[in-house]
């Protein structure tokens, strides 16, 4: 199981969509994913339609065990390849609580742990967890960065976001030196791109030069199709216009690179300071849907 917590710490640059898109390109697969929305807005929530539950987040961090987590965890309305633990409004008391140590950030972790025992007979695992973070460094981001195998920043080629995706890193080095050793980035996935923007892309240098290989080869175009796809609770990969396809095969290429990094075995893993192994430019042929971008 690969568990992947996406922040930033500027809100309104995408992070909840690239959520629902890795879920999208993951239904499409056929990997079992689970959506945690940690955000207190409940945006992924909304978007995936679960089904009605009785205990929600806030529920889970209060009292982690396995029979909680069960009852606040439910099917979304995409299908059976996607569940989604829901949110809570109320877990904001949660983000701004006093901060009572280690154990208390923890608690995110022993409700992930307890999955296992919640795949009724027959059922697959999970093979990726997205903890979809909140747009500041409180007590639910860094549970999530405590929880997580990876990190995958989201920024917009503005130069308010970049600021924003440094402070995000540098939030991902502290976490990993103090309290999970194993958290490595996943990279930072450049959303909302504007080919023809020269301020974009001059942002995009800025961000390369400021974190090299770790920015993704893929960088995803400001498309329309995403927020009607979103507006209608449906993955981008079945809304069907050519910005929705464009949109969706980027999703796929950064799906495909999310699980590859599950897959390293243990002691191999990137420095944070190392180049990822891929070729900017190769993709995987399973993941593609035969599609050429859209305009």
């Amino acid at each position: 199981m690969q568990t992947v917590a996406v922040l930033s710490l500027k809100g309104g640059v995408g992070k909840t969509t690239v959520v629902l898109g890795l879920a999208s390109a993951a239904m499409r697969r056929g990997a079992r994913t689970l959506v945690v929305d940690l955000d207190p807005q409940c945006n992924a929530t909304a978007a995936l339609e679960p089904d009605e539950t009785r205990l929600g987040l806030s529920d889970v961090l209060a009292d982690p065990r396995a029979e909680v987590v069960r009852s606040a965890v439910a099917p979304s309305g995409w299908g059976e390849e996607v569940d989604v633990l829901v949110g809570s409004e109320d877990a904001e008391l949660y983000n701004g609580g006093p901060d009572d140590g280690k154990g208390g950030l923890a608690k995110l972790t022993e409700a992930l742990s307890a999955l296992d025992s919640l795949i009724a007979e027959g059922e697959l695992p999970y093979q990726l967890v997205l903890l979809d973070c909140p747009p500041s460094l409180g007590r639910l981001t860094r549970s999530a960065l405590i929880a997580a195998d990876r990190a995958l920043l989201v920024t917009e080629p503005t130069i308010f976001a970049v600021s924003g995706v440094q402070r995000a890193f540098e939030a991902v080095q502290a976490e990993r030196a103090a309290n999970n050793p194993r958290l490595q980035p996943l990279g930072v996935v450049v959303n909302r791109v504007r080919p023809r923007s020269h301020e974009h892309q001059f942002r995009i240098e800025e961000l390369r030069e400021i974190f090299g290989p770790l920015v993704m080869p893929v960088a995803l175009p400001d498309r329309l199709a995403v927020q009607q796809a979103q507006g209608a609770c449906l993955p981008i990969h079945q809304w069907g216009t050519p910005g929705a396809r464009e949109v969706a095969l980027g999703f796929n290429l950064l799906l495909a690179r999310t699980l590859r990094a599950g897959r390293r075995r243990p002691g191999t893993e990137p420095a944070l300071d190392d180049s990822f192994d891929d070729d900017p430019g190769d993709h995987d042929p399973e993941l593609d849907d035969g599609s050429l971008p859209g305009a």
